[in-house]
């Protein structure tokens, strides 16, 4: 069959692509078209437009590329027409693949939802669209299952790519020689996003707290997506940059500041105790506070249910409260101990259950009934 995917950002070209290999497994004789990344370019099939291309972050950033959104749009609309799949899949990225769903069911293709967009979080009302434009949604989330039911739109839960991927890997024999480390310093990971916009306002802060740990060794996630020269200025002494090595280094690390988002998840089934960190424009906070209506932003939280890392968000995500909290996370052996318990309480509630494979063999079922 041909199968037609749009994903927004780099997390879902991670989890399109691992959904993509599971596809052919099911569908020897599939072709992909797609909107997304490098890693579903190396699965195989046609590349219409980087995520790159589509990624802004927050509700100002947004709202001043109106324009280019609408273009992209209807680019995607008449590729969907000319190339008439057997189904699309939209990977999570709600603002575009919601506008794309309501065009493709009105022509009559079939719409299938991999990683559902956060409507709990911020916008329920959008449910009613979901039902109307999508035959069939797939969650990586417990609780998104009972979310749905509660609207009368039944969905599949398969489990969670993410916990999958970490209980796969194998760490690198390797990695402190082969990235020049020293195994004797502890490593306090830094992982600072993968877009610029979230760079910009996360890694100048985590990085002015090193001074009094001089004992650890700062070691920052770069993710080659972004120009490599991008980075240099926010190297200096004491601070090691690698690039797409985020599993190896999360199963080395002591600790990690990690900027809200996939990446908190996978550095808590890594076990790494963490800060969670988050801080946009004024305008887009604003904004969010008003429309945001789950009591966190880091997925390990929400999934506990309960605070189980820290999170600083905006005016509380400073250098002082940044260095104040890595110290204790440090240093205090009780604290450490009771994120491993709701760590553990997070695996139970995800399990192992080979999410892309199973979600694979469910849309092709789907698809052939």
């Amino acid at each position: 069959m041909k199968y037609y995917l749009i994903v927004g950002e780099r997390s879902g070209d991670f989890h399109a692509a691992d959904l993509m290999r599971a596809l052919r497994t099911e569908d020897a004789a599939a072709e992909f078209r797609f909107w997304g990344g490098d890693l579903m370019q190396a699965v195989g099939g046609e590349l219409v437009h980087h995520y790159q291309d589509l990624s802004i972050m927050g509700f100002l950033e947004a709202a001043t590329s109106v324009l280019k959104f609408r273009g992209y749009l209807k680019e995607c609309e008449k590729d969907l027409l000319a190339y008439k799949p057997d189904v699309l899949i939209l990977v999570d990225y709600a603002g575009f693949n919601l506008r794309v769903a309501k065009f493709a069911k009105a022509q009559g293709l079939k719409v299938f939802y991999y990683i559902s967009p956060k409507l709990w979080a911020w916008n329920e009302g959008r449910v009613e669209q979901v039902k109307a434009r999508v035959d069939k949604m797939f969650v990586i989330l417990p609780f998104e299952e009972e979310f749905y039911q509660r609207f009368n739109y039944p969905v599949d839960y398969a489990g969670n790519p993410t916990a999958d991927a970490v209980a796969e890997f194998v760490p690198t024999a390797d990695f402190f020689t082969r990235n020049q480390l020293d195994e004797a310093r502890p490593i306090i990971a830094v992982l600072p996003g993968s877009r610029k916009q979230e760079i910009e306002e996360m890694l100048h802060v985590m990085l002015a707290i090193l001074p009094p740990f001089m004992d650890y060794q700062f070691v920052v996630a770069g993710v080659d997506n972004l120009d490599r020269t991008y980075y240099q200025h926010f190297e200096r002494n004491g601070i090691r940059l690698l690039f797409d090595q985020t599993f190896d280094l999360l199963s080395h690390a002591t600790a990690a500041l990690v900027t809200s988002g996939t990446a908190t998840l996978e550095t808590a089934l890594f076990g790494v105790p963490q800060i969670v960190c988050y801080r946009t424009s004024v305008l887009s906070y604003t904004i969010g506070k008003m429309l945001i209506k789950v009591p966190y932003i880091s997925l390990v939280n929400l999934i506990a249910g309960r605070a189980v890392v820290k999170e600083m968000i905006q005016n509380d995500f400073t250098a002082r409260n940044l260095l104040d909290e890595l110290k204790k996370l440090l240093t205090d052996d009780n604290y450490r101990a009771q994120i491993q318990t709701g760590y553990a309480e997070l695996r139970a509630k995800l399990g192992q259950q080979q999410a892309a494979k199973k979600t694979a063999a469910l849309m092709v079922k789907y698809l052939k009934a």
